[in-house]
Parts: structure tokens; sequence; C-alpha cells
């Protein structure tokens, strides 16, 4: 009997010690993991700050006037964006069936021409003549046309040539006239401008010659 109680007692016992551990290590548990947290964060703070600093130190002037000029460069880009998003307003100018869509252009800027409801016996060319001076012209290309097909469209991008000696932007920019051949159609005329507003055109403006 005396065995059997004093079994029952250090089993109590045991109980209560574990009880009590328990907690304690629980609480252990809990420190170290605050004080990893605590440490990462520190040292995550430290670290950033160690860059800042090293950024700043770094930040002379010559490198301050280049983010300043890439900064203005944005900015510029982004006035760009404004005025030119490839839809730029028509204002289509008309001899009898043709139509070209605007009076004024830019380099980089296509011309389209619409030729509408043409006789079935009108056959001839559009040729679009770039100025060589005040008085003389040259041919730039010709758009066959016939009343076989009375209405079609089509388009092109003036562009510098080696070929044809077309050197520079100077040899593009200026009044161009639009001659209807084999027709009495009145000419048309439209102004090719020497400033680039499509993005990304610039180099291909560059002199060739």
């Amino acid at each position: 009997m005396m065995r059997k109680v004093f079994t029952i007692f250090v089993k109590n016992k045991n109980m209560k010690n574990i009880f009590i551990v328990i907690p304690i290590i629980i609480a252990i548990i809990a420190i170290i993991v605050i004080s990893i947290t605590s440490f990462e964060k520190t040292n995550t703070i430290e670290i950033e700050d160690s860059i800042n600093k090293e950024l700043e130190n770094k930040i002379t002037p010559e490198i301050q006037e280049k983010l300043d000029e890439i900064e203005q460069n944005v900015e510029e880009s982004k006035d760009l964006e404004t005025n030119y998003d490839g839809t730029r307003e028509r204002d289509w100018i008309t001899s009898g069936p043709f139509e070209i869509d605007r009076s004024e252009y830019a380099l980089g800027e296509s011309i389209f021409i619409r030729i509408n409801e043409l006789g079935p016996t009108e056959k001839g060319q559009v040729a679009f003549l770039r100025p060589l001076n005040n008085t003389h012209y040259s041919v730039y290309l010709t758009i066959p046309f016939d009343g076989v097909k009375s209405s079609y469209n089509q388009y092109f991008t003036p562009d510098l040539s080696k070929a044809k000696g077309i050197c520079s932007i100077e040899d593009i920019a200026g009044e161009w006239t639009v001659v209807f051949r084999g027709t009495d159609y009145d000419n048309l005329k439209f102004t090719i401008s020497d400033e680039v507003i499509v993005p990304g055109e610039e180099s291909r403006f560059e002199s060739v010659c």
C-alpha cells in the first residue's frame, strides 16, 4: 500500500514539473523569435541606410547634370506623345476624285492618297513632285490609276535616298506638288516641314550622302 501511494506521489510531482517546464520553454522560444525578428529589421534598416548614404555620396555634379538631362528628356517625350499619337487630325484636300489627307506633314509622317469614283475611261498617273528650288521640281513618286478600278487608297512615306540624290532633310522639306497626269484636274499642293515629330524617326533623317 505504501509503495502504491509513493508511486502516485511521484507521478503527481512529475506532472507538476512538466506543467512548470512547458511554459518556461514556450517563453524562451518566444524570446528567441522576437530577438531574431528585431535583428533582421535592424539589419535591414542599416543596410538600406548604408545604400542610401552610398548613393548620395556618389551623386557628383556631373551625375546630377545627367540626371537633370534625363528628366528633361522624359518631360519632352511626354509633350511629344501629347502632341503626336499617330492619329493627328486630317484636313483632306481634294481635286476631283483625288484626296490627300493633309495639307502639311512632318518628317516621318506618311502621305495618304484616296481615289474615289473614277470614271471608267479615266487613266493616268498621280505624280508627287518634291521641290528642288523655288521654280523647279523633281518627280519623287508616281502612282498609276485606271477607271477599271474606280476607288482605292494608297500611302507612302517620303525618305532619304542616296541613289535618288535625296541626301538630307533639305531635299524633302518644302512645298510639294501633286499632278494628275492624263486628266484636267487641278494640281494639289502640300508642305513637308523640317521637323520630326514622330517618335523614333530622328535617326532616319540623318544625311546619307
